[in-house]
């Protein structure tokens, strides 16, 4: 009896450990959707500052605003390639979290088949000491019939 309890904790824990598992993988793709959002807002925001620069293409700009224009955007690329690579760690992680969930959740699934096999053993070697206490009770009885009809 003590194994199952021994197993009936162990399946316990490997339960909370996957809940664990499973809200890390929710946390991590909350923070994955958080990073590409970002990276669309920027990207967003050069196409519009691309658009906004090609609709005054035919005017006539200052040497030093076109310099800052152009130092704007190129921190736009790089802030974009920065976020970009953020976004490769995130998919990292989401995959990361994925297989320690789906390693989780074996570990639980044969925890729990292990502990239903030894509750279908028990279960048996119950069923064979009630079976063995009513043959025996059973022989006793006839024996002591026998007994008392030769008694008679």
């Amino acid at each position: 009896m003590s194994s199952l309890k021994a197993f009936t904790v162990a399946v316990e824990l490997a339960e909370r450990q996957r809940d664990a598992a499973r809200q890390a993988l929710k946390s991590v793709e909350a923070a994955h959707q958080a990073a590409q959002a970002q990276l669309a807002q920027i990207e967003g925001y050069a196409l519009e500052l691309q658009d906004r620069w090609g609709a005054s293409e035919g005017r006539a700009l200052a040497p030093e605003v076109m310099r800052h224009h152009y130092q704007f955007v190129g921190r736009l690329e790089h802030a974009a390639g920065l976020q970009t690579r953020v976004v490769a760690g995130q998919d990292q992680r989401v995959a990361a979290a994925r297989a320690a969930l789906l390693q989780a959740e074996l570990r639980l699934s044969s925890l729990r088949k292990v502990l239903e096999q030894r509750q279908a053993e028990q279960a048996r070697e119950r069923q064979r000491n009630e079976q063995k206490q009513t043959d025996e009770y059973a022989s006793q009885r006839a024996a002591a019939r026998r007994a008392a009809s030769h008694e008679e």
